[in-house]
């Protein structure tokens, strides 16, 4: 059986996101702020083999980390949140994941976050797809740390660099991402 190599398996994603995902367009992103370009993830995240490898490199880079599980805000953690947890079983490490609502749930157990209940003192990683200005990131981070629960780092896709890295900072915690925009930008 043939082994993988995480950095093939980085520079297909790569390659995956410059075909299909990245356009050279005016565009204005959910910040309100106009682009000459947008990312669209989940031309990405939502196919089989792209979810894979996100899932496949997200767990390399949280490997021996000390976390209960991991999650992030809908709509950009949503679709690599399955592949992850499927993953991390099929390797004998399973992880529990969550996602975190915009806004409680307005019936039923009115509850933000959605999965397995996270405790005050759980350690956590968060995901998401696309971090502009890392505004979904920072509402993730507060509803977390009201709660008690330990964000260790959040992870993207892609960084933009446009301020994502230095909002995260200011709560506390560190964004790294699978690839800078400067890895996807075409030439």
């Amino acid at each position: 059986m043939k082994t993988h190599n995480i950095q093939d398996d980085r520079e297909e994603l790569r390659q995956m996101i410059i075909k299909n995902a990245y356009f050279r367009e005016k565009i204005i992103l959910s910040s309100g702020k106009e682009s000459d370009y947008y990312i669209d993830a989940r031309r990405i995240t939502l196919t089989a083999r792209g979810a894979f490898l996100f899932a496949r490199v997200i767990l390399d880079m949280v490997k021996g980390d000390d976390m209960d599980a991991i999650g992030g805000p809908t709509l950009g953690a949503d679709p690599i949140l399955g592949a992850i947890s499927v993953l991390s079983l099929q390797a004998g490490k399973p992880l529990n994941t969550f996602i975190i609502r915009k806004t409680p749930k307005e019936h039923g157990k009115k509850q933000q976050i959605e999965g397995p209940p996270l405790k005050e003192g759980s350690r956590v990683v968060l995901i998401d797809d696309v971090a502009t200005t890392g505004k979904a990131f920072v509402q993730s981070l507060d509803v977390l740390t009201d709660l008690g629960i330990r964000v260790n780092k959040a992870i993207c896709l892609v960084d933009r660099r446009e301020g994502a890295a230095e909002a995260v900072s200011r709560k506390g915690c560190k964004l790294v991402p699978i690839f800078d925009i400067s890895e996807i930008h075409k030439q």
